[in-house]
């Protein structure tokens, strides 16, 4: 399993006993550093690797899974991280994501475009109105569950959330 963009390895707890191998990426060697004091300290062995989701340094095909908590947000180029996660996956891996999205009401998608650059200065680079579903399947994934919520307690540019499992069978749209 390769968690993308693992951060300070805050869903290290929540993942499951006995896995075969928990791989934690991040590009920025501090975040990862404490991702990893944290794998140890809950007990989860973790191999951590410094790397941007544009660039990932592993063999295709080499997960079954692939898990981003809010991480498309942020990337620099969505299409080609949406790219790398399917070339890393064996054929029919799940991707596992939880993103928060541009909202569907258009009001508050004005708002979300309004601050979309001062916010990204506040938030490490956040895009709030990105239509991240959209890209996720024009790059070739089929959704095999989703649900859409709000994220509580956030401001409301970021609180539409979407929360999916999706395969990657499709060839990619171009």
């Amino acid at each position: 399993m390769l968690e993308l963009g693992a951060g300070t390895g805050f869903n290290v707890e929540h993942y499951p006993a006995g896995l075969e191998e928990l791989v934690l990426s991040e590009p920025f060697a501090a975040m990862l550093r404490r991702a990893t004091r944290r794998a140890n300290a809950v007990g989860v062995p973790a191999r951590a690797v410094q790397a941007a989701g544009e660039r990932l340094p592993f063999e295709d095909g080499s997960f079954d899974t692939v898990v981003a908590t809010l991480v498309l947000c942020s990337v620099g180029d969505q299409g080609r991280v949406l790219a790398e996660i399917r070339r890393v996956l064996r054929p029919a891996g799940r991707f596992l994501f939880i993103e928060h999205v541009r909202s569907d009401d258009a009001r508050q998608a004005r708002w979300q475009d309004r601050l979309e650059r001062p916010w990204g200065v506040v938030a490490c680079g956040c895009h709030p109105n990105r239509p991240t579903l959209a890209r996720i399947e024009a790059a070739g994934f089929e959704l095999e569950a989703l649900e859409s919520d709000e994220l509580a307690h956030a401001p409301a540019i970021v609180r539409p959330l979407i929360t999916g499992r999706a395969v990657a069978h499709r060839q990619p749209l171009r």
